[in-house]
């Protein structure tokens, strides 16, 4: 329904460029599934249409990945923003795709644990 999909201009354009220096690319609709099994149902719809499907996290990439140079759906993953499971043994931790650094740090305060940024290419 409306409040998980839109085809307005500016949310599209938001959803259809990162931080890289490519231009923008907008998707044709974005959706904001909340669960595995919307997740396969809209696949398995674009799969079907031969729809392009395009995933987006956060838009901080920096390789133009979510640009939908062929239009299509963009699954907006942010509301799958769920911690499943937390091992303190062996410092594993199961999330869904939604769950960001900030988000995953709140959970671990007080555990003792912590996931810090590696930049790529810093060594």
């Amino acid at each position: 329904g409306a409040p998980n999909v839109s085809t307005a201009t500016a949310v599209r354009e938001q959803h259809g460029h990162d931080e890289s220096m490519h231009p923008c690319a907008p998707p044709d609709v974005v959706v904001w599934p909340q669960a595995v099994g919307q997740v396969q149902e809209l696949a398995a719809l674009c799969h079907r249409c031969r729809v392009p499907m395009v995933p987006f996290g956060t838009g901080t990439g920096l390789e133009g990945g979510v640009n939908a140079v062929q239009g299509g759906v963009c699954f907006d993953l942010s509301r799958m923003d769920a911690i499943a499971e937390l091992s303190l043994e062996d410092f594993s931790v199961t999330v869904e795709p939604g769950v960001t650094r900030k988000g995953l740090n709140k959970h671990l305060r007080g555990t003792g644990l912590w996931f810090p940024v590696r930049v790529m290419g810093l060594g």
